[in-house]
């Protein structure tokens, strides 16, 4: 990172209708620029938290164009920011299923980084029961994006659980998860996963989520946060659709790695 930007990190309640949601991240979009950002991202499943699993799969599109690509394409030339799309349903070798991809796109509009999210979440408890791998290939690839702003780190909402994936890629100057966190998990472990990954990378992270009660019935635990590299909560949204933004410093990444030199410590690669 060269120099001191401002980063926003966008909170939705997605619902059933794609055109809607589109709209609706256009809007939070606007709103982050005008508050100064440079760089913006929307959580997983931005476009649509669909009444059935499948439903995504009906949505998927072919790597490099589509009604959401495109849609995601001119929204970063719109506002001139560097947009990481949350993710996008694009295809697989599978017909019954796809890819949950984040594409970075550059205020250019051109994709800078795809990243296939890598971990399938599965959970069954509380009256609930999800299965990822029933309509979503696995990528296979960790992914870090070189950029004029900042080298950062990929992931999708469930890696987070996976430290080792972000180890192989550091070091780096942000790590960004857009995720749907459900509800009970992310009530439990949400904060203090993603205060870890920041601690243990020294690193600024960007967590944009879905926040709300959807129209499928599902209930995602929001909570959308910016944190640094000491581990300090910038800025956040507990529920509901928002922006939060917050200033990202290397001097600040420089001052931890110099005091704190964990990184150059490690022993076990």
């Amino acid at each position: 990172m060269m120099q001191k930007f401002i980063a926003a990190a966008v909170q939705m309640v997605s619902g059933l209708n794609v055109e809607a949601n589109l709209a609706k991240a256009d809007q939070l979009l606007a709103e982050a620029a005008a508050r100064g950002a440079q760089l913006a991202v929307l959580p997983e499943y931005f476009c649509l938290m669909g009444a059935k699993d499948t439903d995504k799969v009906a949505l998927r599109e072919a790597f490099g164009d589509g009604p959401i690509q495109r849609a995601l394409s001119a929204m970063a030339r719109r506002h001139g920011l560097w947009l990481l799309g949350g993710t996008v349903p694009l295809r697989c070798e599978e017909a019954d299923k796809v890819y949950n991809s984040s594409l970075l796109f550059s205020p250019q509009g051109e994709v800078a980084a795809r990243y296939d999210k890598i971990h399938l979440f599965g959970f069954t408890g509380q009256g609930e029961s999800y299965c990822e791998s029933n309509t979503i290939r696995p990528g296979q690839t960790p992914i870090k994006a070189e950029t004029p702003l900042a080298d950062i780190a990929l992931g999708i909402c469930y890696d987070l659980r996976f430290p080792e994936l972000f180890r192989l890629l550091a070091p780096f100057d942000l790590l960004i998860l857009p995720a749907a966190f459900t509800a009970t998990t992310g009530q439990a472990h949400w904060e203090a996963l993603l205060r870890a990954r920041a601690i243990e990378n020294q690193c600024y992270l960007m967590a944009s989520a879905q926040g709300g009660t959807h129209e499928n019935g599902r209930h995602t635990h929001g909570h959308t946060m910016i944190i640094d590299p000491w581990g300090r909560i910038l800025a956040e949204l507990p529920r509901g659709e928002g922006v939060v933004t917050a200033e990202l410093d290397p001097e600040l990444i420089h001052s931890v790695r110099s005091g704190l030199p964990a990184l150059a410590h490690r022993v076990i690669r």
